[in-house]
C-alpha cells in the first residue's frame, strides 16, 4: 500500500463547470503537492484569505512530520528504527492515529494491518522496487514480525512499545485520510463551513457548494483504461475513499498480483473485489475501513460493512471482467436505493 495510491473517488465538478466560471467569485482554491501526491481545496466563500495557503501547509507538513515513511526523520521512521522494547513517547497526533488504527484491526479481525509494510516492500508494491516475485523463503522471514498485536500501548495511546525489534509500522492506508481531517478541522475553526478538501483521491465535504445545493461527488466503476459508467452523489459533512487493484498490480508468469498485501499469508489477496468506496464521516477512518474491506474480498468485506452499519459501495470483477456492484444496507439508504 502506497501512500500514493490511485482511487475512483473523483470531484466531479464538470457538469457545473459553467456555473463555476460565472460565480468564481465564490470560491477560493488552494491547491499543491504533499504525500507523494497532490492536494485541492475549493472553499465557497465571499472572504478570501491570503494567508489560508500558509495556514493548509503548515498542517500538512505537521502531518508529513509525523506520519511519513519516506522522511527519514518523521516520527513514525525513528520508532521503525527503534531496536528496543522499551516504550517509546507518542506525539498525540500519532497516539490519536496509532488508536483509530488499533480500532480498525480489531474490527476487522486483523485484516487492516499497518505492520504490513515490509511485505508491501518485498512485493514491490512499496518503496521498493522489483523484478520478480518474492520466494517464500523471503515471504516466510518477513511474515513473524508483521502483526499489529506485537505493538503495546498504554491506556492513553500515549506510548507505544514494540514487542519485536523487526516491527514496522507503515501508516499510508490511513494517514492520507488523517491529512484530508486535520485540514477540513483547520478551515472550521477558521470559520470556514462549506468546503471540499481531496488528498489524493480521499475526500471529505463540508456544508454546501452554492448556500443550497449539496457538493457534487462522482463515483466511477473501476477500469484499468479510465474511469467509466460514472454516477453522482450529493453529499455534505462526509467524508469518501477508496482502495481497489486495478491501478496497481503486475504480471508475473501469466498470474495478476495486485498491491493489497494479506498480514495472515503474506501475499497478494486473491479474490475478486475490484475496489470498495466507504463513505464516513472522517476521511482517517473511511480510509482505514476502505483498506480492511479490500483486504477482506467480497464476501467478508460486505459482512464487516453489515456488520460496523458502513455505507460501502464493492465493485466486483466477474470471470469476462465485467464488473458489478454491491452495496451494503447503509449504502443504499445513502444513495436512496
Amino acid at each position: 500500500m502506497r501512500l500514493f495510491k490511485i482511487f475512483s473517488i473523483f470531484i466531479l465538478l464538470m457538469a457545473t463547470a459553467v456555473y463555476y466560471h460565472e460565480h468564481s467569485s465564490r470560491y477560493q482554491t488552494i491547491s499543491g503537492k504533499i504525500f507523494g501526491t497532490y492536494y485541492n481545496i475549493k472553499i465557497n466563500t465571499l472572504n478570501k484569505n491570503n494567508k489560508l495557503e500558509n495556514k493548509v501547509k503548515v498542517v500538512l507538513n505537521e502531518v508529513n512530520a509525523a506520519m511519513s515513511m519516506f522522511d527519514p526523520e518523521s516520527e513514525i521512521s525513528r520508532i521503525n528504527r527503534e531496536t528496543s522494547n522499551r516504550p517509546l513517547k507518542l506525539a498525540p497526533s500519532l497516539g490519536y492515529l496509532l488508536q483509530n488504527a488499533a480500532k480498525v484491526y480489531a474490527e476487522s479481525n486483523g485484516a487492516f494491518d499497518p505492520t504490513v509494510g515490509p511485505l508491501v516492500n518485498l512485493w514491490g508494491f512499496g518503496v521498493n522496487t522489483v523484478t520478480k516475485t518474492p520466494s517464500e523463503q523471503q515471504i516466510a522471514e518477513i511474515l513473524p514480525h508483521v502483526g499489529f498485536n506485537k505493538l503495546h500501548f498504554d491506556d492513553n495511546f500515549t506510548t507505544l512499545q514494540k514487542t519485536d525489534a523487526q516491527v514496522y509500522i507503515d501508516l499510508s492506508a490511513i494517514a492520507k485520510g488523517y491529512g484530508v481531517d486535520r485540514i477540513a478541522e483547520m478551515l472550521h475553526s477558521e470559520g470556514y463551513h462549506d468546503f471540499v478538501v481531496e488528498i489524493g483521491g480521499e475526500v471529505r465535504v463540508s456544508g454546501t457548494r452554492d448556500g443550497i445545493n449539496p457538493w457534487n461527488i462522482g463515483v466511477a466503476r473501476p477500469s484499468e483504461s479510465g474511469f467509466r459508467n460514472a454516477f453522482v452523489l450529493d453529499l455534505t459533512d462526509y467524508a469518501v475513499a477508496t482502495s481497489g487493484d486495478y491501478r496497481n498490480f503486475f504480471y508475473s508468469g501469466g498470474k495478476r498480483y495486485a498491491h493489497t498485501i494479506s498480514a495472515r499469508t503474506g501475499r497478494p489477496v486473491e479474490h475478486n473485489l475490484a475496489s470498495v468506496t466507504v463513505f464516513y464521516p472522517t476521511c482517517m477512518l473511511a480510509d482505514a475501513y476502505a483498506t480492511a474491506i479490500m483486504a477482506l474480498g467480497e464476501k467478508d468485506g460486505l459482512e464487516l460493512a453489515e456488520k460496523l452499519n458502513l455505507p460501502a459501495l464493492l465493485f466486483i470483477r466477474g470471470r469476462d471482467d465485467s464488473i458489478t456492484m454491491e452495496t451494503s444496507t447503509a449504502a443504499r439508504n445513502l444513495i436512496g436505493e
